[in-house]
């Protein structure tokens, strides 16, 4: 049996891209508030994340997901108001963030239990919706299937993105030596105060002999890499003996020629991998592991937020916009209009 609260709404405030196209193609629409089903929650939300497949998903470039919604969205934080049947870890006025499938820019989104997360203690219930997707992302990828372990080396693309933060904050946490790329010396300092050891503008420096200077030419053991394209020969080439390379996104193309000669005599793994398409109990499992391994960082404020700017839903091309031009450093969020004018 379900249990709501009270004073749910019929109706709810979201934002479409129908049809798909560039950020104006996103306009607010209504729909009725949906009601969760076995094993899920309903969330009032208080802050959705804007990420990369958003964007692409608002282009229609980005094919969802089997049995996901058509409302973009994939992490929001707020307070549950209704649980259906089988919940047993959350119930109604607990505050929460969730990783979704999709659906979080919405007044209200559905969520599997298990994939819903207390607030890190010394993080508010806002900023809180910008950490799912990027620390599930890195935790899965840099430390679970990378087994990055303190004292090795990591390289670290796109730093200041909230995938970059993440990826930078957690590894420094963990003991390892970070080196991180970005385009301006803005974006370099910002990477230098988020901690790593390393910053490499990469419009004026190859990180490659970056890295190899700073190693004394012993490479480094893992590469988070969202670029692949031209990158990838050079990051094989790059690992030190027994490197891990992780291959999260593919913005710089899919085709490159690597000489596997590297990862014969260098004992090389090259892996890739996706969040979203993953199953329910994948997912819940990740998020146990970040509230048993990461959500105690940010209580003894080892690790911070880093939110970039706020934007109400009917602002919502301005958000899209300021991702697009990459001029943005960390978490770009989105908040409805009701709670933007409370």
């Amino acid at each position: 049996m379900s249990v709501a609260s009270s004073s749910l709404p019929k109706h709810m405030q979201l934002i479409l891209a129908d049809p798909p196209g560039g950020p104006q193609a996103m306009q607010l629409g209504q729909r009725d508030v949906p009601v969760p089903g076995s094993g899920e929650v309903l969330i009032r939300v208080a802050a959705a994340g804007v990420n990369g497949a958003d964007l692409r998903e608002r282009e229609g470039k980005y094919p969802v997901p089997p049995g996901a919604p058509d409302i973009m969205g994939l992490e929001a934080s707020g307070e549950v108001v209704a649980v259906g049947p089988d919940c047993e870890r959350f119930q109604v006025g607990d505050q929460v963030c969730a990783l979704l499938i999709g659906g979080g820019y919405a007044e209200y989104a559905l969520a599997p239990e298990g994939q819903c997360m207390a607030i890190p203690e010394n993080v508010s219930l806002q900023d809180a919706a910008g950490l799912p997707e990027v620390f599930c992302t890195v935790w899965t990828n840099m430390m679970d299937r990378c087994a990055l372990q303190p004292g090795e080396s990591v390289l670290i693309h796109g730093g200041t993105s909230g995938i970059g933060h993440a990826a930078i904050t957690l590894a420094k946490a963990h003991g390892a030596t970070v080196f991180s790329t970005a385009r301006t010396d803005e974006k370099c300092a910002a990477i230098l105060r988020f901690g790593a050891d390393v910053a490499i503008n990469y419009q004026k420096q190859d990180f490659a002999e970056v890295c190899r200077a700073e190693t004394d030419g012993r490479g480094v053991d893992v590469i988070l890499d969202i670029i692949g394209g031209d990158y990838l020969p050079k990051e094989v080439a790059l690992l030190a003996h027994s490197g891990r390379l992780m291959i999260i996104n593919l913005r710089g193309g899919k085709k490159a020629e690597v000489d596997f000669g590297h990862v014969h005599s260098k004992h090389l793994t090259i892996t890739g991998a996706r969040l979203r398409p993953r199953s329910i109990a994948e997912k819940s499992s990740i998020c146990r592991l970040l509230e048993a391994h990461v959500w105690p960082l940010f209580a003894h404020r080892k690790i911070t937020p880093e939110i970039c700017a706020v934007f109400p839903f009917s602002q919502a091309a301005k958000a899209h916009e300021l991702m697009e031009s990459s001029q943005h450093i960390g978490k770009i969020l989105l908040v409805p209009d009701s709670v933007a004018l409370a």
